[in-house]
């Protein structure tokens, strides 16, 4: 199996490089200016899918099997108050990946988040309606509509509150986020009104990789399995680091001003994933402790 990775530079990204390094998968990682990953056997190259003749070039030079599509804008507030950028990448970037699978006759993985939902009624099943509140969900939804009317052969995989670590630490997190502000004496303020359920970045490149193997085809909700309010995980995070949990202030999500709304509740159901990828994520606890380690291989 060949497969091209848009996006190679990004958490998700850079963890699906290194798992199929690991497993000997023929690799075309691709990413904005240069490469950020670790040295392995995967080529590298340069690639602008926001540009429809790079996309058409690589993809015609390379015929992948599988293309996942990892890159997107994500930062909601953002896509909020930049829209042509939001939907360049969100939306027209798919259009053009969709028409290059096609002359290659290439299977495309995108991925999506829980956002397209309300949070009103998670978790979540993949036959249940969407309701986006923001632009960037709008933009997931929209391109994921492109994918179902696309008579290409497709998957998409949703997914949510991404956490993980890349080697050279470019990439923050919650987790992250936490334990440096408490090892510093700092008071946090943590919202408990929005639920979620926290997905290890080796979970999810797992699980593209099992779709990708089996070109499954459809929608699969892949996630951790724990549904948590963001003060939760910093409470877990304080406690497993053994710093402070009395630096934590509980509060909910009026203290802060956010440009874009967000769902309250989300989280999946993973039946189906488990059905028919075999997909198991790691509880959270697990993943802390899996991040834990590798900020101590890093530290050496």
């Amino acid at each position: 199996m060949k497969l091209l990775i848009t996006g190679a530079n990004g958490l998700l990204g850079q963890k699906l490089v290194r798992e199929c390094d690991a497993r000997g998968i023929e690799v075309i990682a691709t990413g904005v200016g240069k490469n950020r990953n670790l040295p392995g056997q995967y080529h590298y190259v340069p690639l602008d899918i926001c540009d429809p003749q790079q996309v058409k070039s690589a993809i015609a030079k390379f015929r992948p099997d599988v293309v996942i599509n990892t890159a997107a804008m994500t930062q909601v507030d953002q896509c909020e108050t930049d829209r042509e950028a939001c939907y360049t990448l969100n939306v027209r970037s798919v259009s053009y990946l969709i028409e290059a699978c096609r002359e290659s006759h290439s299977f495309l993985l995108h991925l999506s988040t829980d956002f397209i939902f309300d949070g009103k009624n998670g978790p979540y099943k993949e036959t249940d309606e969407p309701n986006p509140l923001s632009y960037y969900a709008e933009t997931k939804l929209e391109s994921e509509k492109l994918l179902e009317a696309s008579g290409i052969d497709w998957a998409i995989a949703r997914t949510m509150l991404v956490y993980g670590i890349v080697h050279d630490m470019s990439r923050s997190n919650i987790i992250l986020w936490v334990k440096q502000n408490l090892e510093q004496g700092k008071k946090i303020k943590v919202v408990n009104d929005q639920w979620r359920m926290p997905t290890l970045a080796e979970d999810l490149a797992k699980g593209c990789l099992l779709i990708a193997q089996k070109r499954a085809q459809g929608i699969f909700h892949l996630s951790g399995k724990d549904m948590l309010t963001p003060y939760n995980i910093a409470v877990a995070t304080a406690e497993f680091f053994k710093l402070d949990p009395q630096l934590i202030e509980e509060v909910d999500g009026t203290v802060f001003s956010q440009t874009a709304r967000r769902p309250a509740r989300t989280g999946f159901v993973l039946d189906k994933a488990r059905t028919r990828l075999g997909y198991e994520p790691v509880g959270f606890s697990d993943g802390i402790a899996i991040l834990s380690g590798q900020l101590d291989r890093l530290s050496q």
